[in-house]
């Protein structure tokens, strides 16, 4: 993967982990660059999913669309995004 595009990734979820969870960011095993990107994002989302409320779900599902609109299908921190984005709206119509 580009280093370009693995360090804006990186900035992104770095952002969103700080501003979301006011927590120091996690340690990250050694390892691959881009598998470590990616653990994180999953990590990430699954912990804005952790915190989602019906009152907070719409912004729940945008800020974890921010973080993937652009990727292809097929990539795993947009499966689960997506899969997040369901429940989501299933907490929300639960919630009107």
């Amino acid at each position: 993967m580009d280093p370009i595009q693995l360090r804006n990734r990186l900035l992104v979820a770095t952002g969103m982990w700080k501003d979301a969870t006011g927590e120091p960011l996690p340690k990250m095993p050694p390892g691959d660059p881009g598998e470590q990107i990616e653990s994180f994002e999953l990590r990430l989302v699954d912990r804005l999913w952790d915190s989602a409320t019906p009152e907070n779900a719409r912004e729940i599902a945008d800020r974890t669309w921010d973080l993937v609109h652009d990727r292809k299908d097929s990539d795993p921190v947009k499966k689960r995004v997506v899969e997040c984005h369901e429940a989501l709206a299933r907490m929300t119509r639960l919630g009107d």
